[in-house]
């Protein structure tokens, strides 16, 4: 039988701990934007996707018994839904909701990450693909490559899953952790990371990005779409405002210095639409000895110009 999505959050594994407090109360997101969003926001089709899929067959299709969850994703509440994204909720509500907390427009907005994309990469990862918008877009933009999508929520990734169907994309879903995915070094081409790291502590970001580093092949690039961490410093109440436990920690970060850290090189960020942050880097080839240059890397082989960003 479908599981129907009730008005209250479900989160079905009662097995899992919950989140260490309470969604707040007091926040201006729950005070003020939260009931504006139910006033403006056609629900039609949040119930129509939670109608439409069988989350407990979901379930057992994408979550990987062995995949362990961390404290830092069970012990937080992220966009004031009580249980997070282990939450049928959150995954049901989630394209809903970005749509209107991307401006100007997501699609806009997920277009800056496609088009610092140098080359035509054959074998992409997506990390922390959540509902699959970003690898269903580098699908449909290299269709000659194959695409897999990681998440570490299940009910994301039953969200993914039905959309590709959908949309008639063959794309591989993978219930992991983005800091320890169990593939093996150099594994692809390209690593896309797109509004992740403003939900993780640093040193997890940090973690991510020497797993992406292991897992391309030299020459290989990273490109990350996120917030601009210079313009979210001026604005710190946002992470009060919509929840995030983790942006104001990111927004006083330095990606940039993150990546050369992990061991990236030609480490370059745009700002993107005034608000967004579009950084990409490659991992560099070994240098032969007694050459005084190391060779072109996959994307790289001229000089990649920078986007027309905003």
């Amino acid at each position: 039988m479908v599981q129907k999505l009730p008005p209250g959050p479900m989160r079905d594994r009662p097995d899992l701990p919950g989140p260490a407090k309470p969604p707040r109360k007091d926040t201006l997101f729950a005070q003020y934007l939260a009931p504006l969003a139910r006033l403006i926001l056609d629900d039609r089709p949040v119930r129509d996707l939670a109608e439409r899929i069988d989350w407990d067959a979901a379930r057992r299709t994408h979550e990987n018994p062995q995949t362990v969850y961390p404290d830092y994703y069970l012990a937080e509440n992220f966009h004031g839904i009580e249980g997070g994204y282990l939450t049928i909720t959150a995954a049901a509500t989630y394209d809903a909701i970005t749509q209107y907390a991307l401006p100007p427009h997501e699609d806009w907005v997920r277009d800056g990450l496609l088009r610092a994309v140098g080359g035509e990469p054959r074998r992409i990862l997506d990390l922390g693909c959540g509902t699959g918008s970003m690898a269903l877009a580098l699908q449909r933009r290299f269709p000659q490559a194959a695409v897999v999508g990681l998440d570490l929520s299940p009910h994301m990734l039953a969200v993914a899953a039905d959309k590709a169907d959908r949309a008639g994309l063959a794309i591989d879903w993978v219930h992991a952790q983005a800091e320890a995915t169990g593939f093996p070094a150099g594994r692809f081409d390209l690593i896309s990371v797109a509004l992740l790291f403003h939900e993780t502590p640093p040193a997890i970001a940090k973690a991510i990005l020497r797993e992406a580093f292991r897992l391309l092949v030299p020459g290989g690039q990273i490109v990350i779409l996120d917030g601009a961490q210079l313009v979210l410093r001026q604005f710190s109440a946002l992470q009060h405002i919509f929840e995030e436990p983790y942006m104001d920690a990111y927004a006083r970060g330095n990606l940039d210095a993150w990546l050369g850290a992990a061991g990236f090189e030609a480490v370059h960020s745009d700002l993107h639409w005034g608000i967004h942050q579009v950084s990409r880097a490659m991992k560099p080839h070994p240098v032969a000895e007694g050459l005084g240059d190391r060779a072109e890397g996959f994307g790289f082989a001229r000089p990649l110009a920078t986007p027309a960003l905003g």
